[in-house]
């Protein structure tokens, strides 16, 4: 195979890979560049090695997809070389069948490969929307805002976090696999939501804490010298939590992604930051990241509106590039770095 030839068939694996392994929509995979291949070679390597960077990918034998998304991408595998080669692959099939065979279960699993080589596992439900709220899946906003901090560790080396609206954990797991925090409270107030993401947590190899529910039980000024920061999960609704539990935590930096789905929200978000600001008298204010998609400008626009009113200076973080992880489609994303 000629170099460009190796390097273009090296880049279709890898497109392939990330997106199997995050589990992104099967149009989304480069099709058209796979027939093109196929058309070329002359025999079926490069679908066995794509084989072996999906379905049979270390990470998706031990945290395997929904049965229903690897049955359809091995059906339009199998129809993309039957378009191509007249002979049957038995080893297609036979993935196949494994897997026509497996159980499903209203949870699955995604990955997300991290520059380090190491990896995000993250086991998620299946439905957009489950146990009324959007919690339990992964969003753009959400990969976005660890891309960013991926690429400016400096931002959270060595530093208290604290995580506004978790989710499913994936920012989280990203910045203490890749940044170094000294501590990481991840925080969420749907009980489905953090029952799922303490278990995100302990999939990822992280030591997980007593849950922070009292000031008592603070994460700031510590000793710990671990390479893994210490991580907690708190139950926090916006709504009601109260400056000493926020004062408890002491964060050097408040993040939060894919939190402004709603005007109520947008308030209820403003709300609490008010409260963190508040519990900074005689000390240094924390740094503050929103990133959200903009999926209704007039909701962006309440929210910085309502940080003006609340006197909480802002600004756009400079745009990068959305080239790490697969999105799940290309839209309009931003972060917000605050002044609290």
């Amino acid at each position: 195979m000629a170099p460009d030839e190796s390097v273009e068939a090296a880049r279709l694996l890898r497109s392939f890979e990330r997106r199997f392994l995050a589990a992104r929509a099967l149009r989304s995979f480069p099709w058209q560049s796979l027939e093109e291949k196929l058309r070329d070679a002359s025999g079926p390597e490069l679908l066995l090695d794509i084989l072996q960077k999906t379905v049979k990918h270390p990470l998706c034998v031990k945290h395997p997809p929904s049965g229903k998304y690897a049955r359809g991408f091995l059906s339009e595998l199998i129809r993309k070389h039957e378009a191509v080669h007249a002979e049957p692959l038995d080893e297609l099939y036979e993935a196949l069948a494994e897997v026509l065979t497996a159980e499903e279960c209203p949870q699955c699993h995604r990955s997300y490969l991290l520059p380090s080589g190491d990896s995000v596992t993250l086991s998620e439900s299946t439905a957009i929307i489950s146990h009324g709220t959007t919690g339990l899946v992964t969003w753009n906003a959400a990969l976005y805002l660890a891309e960013w901090a991926i690429e400016n560790p400096a931002a959270f080396t060595h530093r208290t976090v604290l995580e506004l609206g978790s989710g499913a954990g994936l920012t989280g797991l990203a910045i203490c696999k890749t940044c170094h925090p000294r501590a990481y409270i991840f925080s969420d107030c749907h009980s489905h939501v953090l029952e799922q993401l303490r278990g995100n947590i302990l999939l990822n190899g992280l030591s997980l804490e007593p849950d922070v529910t009292a000031p008592a039980q603070h994460p700031g000024h510590n000793t710990h010298d671990s390479e893994s920061p210490r991580v907690m999960v708190a139950r926090l609704d916006w709504d009601n939590v109260m400056v000493p539990q926020l004062a408890a935590f002491q964060p050097d930096v408040v993040i939060a992604a894919d939190v402004l789905y709603s005007p109520e929200t947008v308030l209820s978000l403003v709300g609490v930051l008010q409260r963190l600001s508040a519990c900074q008298k005689g000390q240094r204010a924390p740094d503050a990241y929103i990133a959200f998609t903009v999926r209704n400008p007039e909701t962006c626009q309440l929210f910085t509106a309502e940080l003006g009113r609340a006197g909480i200076p802002w600004e756009t973080a400079p745009h990068h590039d959305q080239k790490l992880f697969p999105y799940e489609e290309q839209s309009e994303t931003a972060i917000l770095k605050l002044t609290l």
